[in-house]
């Protein structure tokens, strides 16, 4: 499985995790899922260059260009509910793209640390043979990752899948790379965190990214 961490290299990807992760800065609950948004944009356009393209004649007012489309059909899927600001920084660069969506939540064991992960929904189109995209901004172990794959293979059997998400910890990817077809996906994030707690919470990470973007839940 291909591992690639964009904040490997200075670009913009540092300068919005740094806000993202600076508890001041992220209080600003707008600018905070507006940064989120700016790391889906900057994603998509770096998973774009690993689509298929086919080459289309356009008319201009002078001549005829010959132009590189994508041809790929893909299916940007989100993580429910912290995944929709890094789902719609996605969409609003691959606009044709079609959506789907999967609840997963961790259910704490009473008196413990130790949990489980439930998937309760899912919506999806065929992804049979299609580009998935999974966006989720935070993979801690990995195990909502696995099972809401395993829920989109209800609908069929994937050509690529590229799982994105903003803070990944070594854990997590070890964990990916055992339990999804290493051959055909390629895991992106915009950084590489080294801890887990004993909550299972990325360290340094930069908090409860769904209550940054939405509020606190009961």
């Amino acid at each position: 499985m291909e591992f690639i961490n964009l904040g490997d290299q200075h670009s913009l990807v540092s300068h919005y995790m740094r806000q993202l992760r600076d508890r001041n800065i992220q209080r600003d609950r707008m600018r905070f899922r507006a940064n989120v948004h700016r790391l889906g944009q900057i994603m998509a356009y770096e998973i774009s260059k690993r689509f298929d393209y086919i080459t289309i004649d356009t008319p201009t007012p002078l001549a005829t260009a010959h132009t590189p489309v994508i041809s790929s059909q893909v299916v940007v899927v989100t993580i429910l509910r912290a995944g929709l600001a890094l789902h719609d920084g996605f969409l609003s660069y691959l606009d044709t793209a079609e959506n789907a969506f999967v609840s997963a939540y961790r259910q704490y064991r009473e008196g413990s640390d130790e949990f489980d992960v439930h998937i309760e929904y899912l919506a999806s189109p065929s992804i049979e043979g299609k580009t998935l995209i999974i966006t989720d901004p935070m993979l801690a172990t990995g195990r909502s990752m696995e099972l809401a794959y395993r829920a989109l293979l209800t609908r069929g059997t994937p050509a690529r899948i590229h799982v994105a998400c903003v803070i990944a910890s070594e854990q997590a990817i070890d964990y990916v790379k055992q339990t999804l077809p290493a051959e055909r996906t390629t895991l992106w994030t915009c950084a590489l965190d080294h801890e887990l707690n004993a909550h299972s919470y990325i360290v340094p990470g930069l908090g409860d990214a769904g209550d940054l973007l939405y509020g606190e839940k009961l």
